[in-house]
């Protein structure tokens, strides 16, 4: 059977493996994208309510979601994630947890392909901001360089403004926190805290935005300056106060590497999730993605291994500065 994003995957790429040009297009689908995110609105048929800065995803008997981590602009090993566990569909949903750009060399057809997605799919497709879906970030590993050799710097500004759009977290089945990178460095936030952040912006140097962008676990206790100089790390009791603040069972983040894709960390209360095998072609991990059936709080961890690319390296449109790191 043909899927609707089998037409759209060969509708992207031209004879080189890069993406046909038709800005208008994309400017026009991308603008329905993030106008969709902004309002609050309830999906009957998955029974997701949608508040300004994170959403509650309740899955119904028959529906699985799977969780994706970080991308970083591999399209083809996004593209074999789907010949594994197949496209989206009303019973076949994703999560895609941010850091879709940057690094990889085929970051614009990445987010076009997420975006034709959450398009083909509104219901079923949801995609969370990550520390790089940002400016600065975008300056320095890539996405802005790639832009303008395969666009221009319009299509850089609409999509600077659609990922000021993309939700900061969800809630799975009333149980698991999802966000990009952990939880808040201020004591006793709530997810109504969280509710009140104005994501139409570009992250400040701290606060609660950020650490949900940025922030990593740590095995020890309490809170910790983060190897990353910005944000925090965060210890087993940090999880475990949040969590029953907030009546939640376990988190799911992204944000790092894992030899095998994924990692259950913290006395097993946080899953690490990372989707891009062989990180920049070089660091030899696997992929993960974890899998969700109905109210399961407990997913199934699946890996896989990277899949060529066309010969164009990593960082190849990232900063000077940032080429050979």
């Amino acid at each position: 059977m043909i899927n609707n994003l089998d037409v759209c995957n060969e509708n992207i790429r031209n004879d080189e493996g890069t993406i046909k040009k038709d800005s208008n297009e994309i400017e026009e689908n991308t603008k329905l994208i993030y106008c969709d995110e902004v309002s609050t609105y309830d999906h009957t048929s998955c029974n997701s309510i949608i508040t300004p800065e994170h959403i509650y995803l309740n899955l119904r008997p028959e529906e699985t979601l799977t969780v994706c981590g970080d991308l970083h602009g591999q399209f083809y090993d996004l593209l074999n994630i789907m010949k594994i566990n197949n496209y989206p569909s009303e019973n076949n949903s994703y999560l895609f947890n941010g850091d879709f750009v940057d690094r990889g060399s085929f970051s614009v057809e990445v987010i076009i392909f997420l975006y034709l997605a959450k398009l083909t799919f509104p219901n079923n497709v949801h995609l969370t901001r990550g520390n790089h879906e940002t400016n600065d970030m975008n300056k320095l590993y890539g996405f802005l360089g790639e832009l303008q050799a395969k666009y221009d710097e319009k299509m850089h500004m609409l999509f600077s403004d659609s990922f000021k759009f993309l939700p900061l977290a969800y809630v799975l089945n009333n149980s698991i926190f999802i966000c990009h990178g952990g939880i808040p460095s201020k004591i006793n936030t709530t997810l109504a805290d969280i509710e009140k952040i104005d994501r139409n912006t570009e992250p400040p140097d701290e606060g609660i935005m950020t650490d949900l962008l940025w922030a990593d676990p740590n095995e020890d206790t309490g809170f910790k300056p983060s190897k990353r100089g910005i944000g925090y790390s965060f210890g087993v009791d940090i999880t475990e106060k949040f969590l029953k603040a907030n009546n939640l069972s376990n988190i799911i983040r992204s944000h790092e590497v894992r030899d095998n894709g994924y990692a259950i960390e913290q006395n097993g209360l946080l899953y690490t999730v990372f989707s891009a095998p062989n990180y920049c072609d070089v660091m030899k991990n696997k992929g993960a993605f974890l899998k969700f059936k109905g109210n399961s709080i407990k997913p199934e961890c699946v890996t896989f291994s990277e899949v060529p690319h066309p010969n164009i390296p990593s960082l190849k449109y990232a900063h000077n500065l940032y080429q050979n790191i």
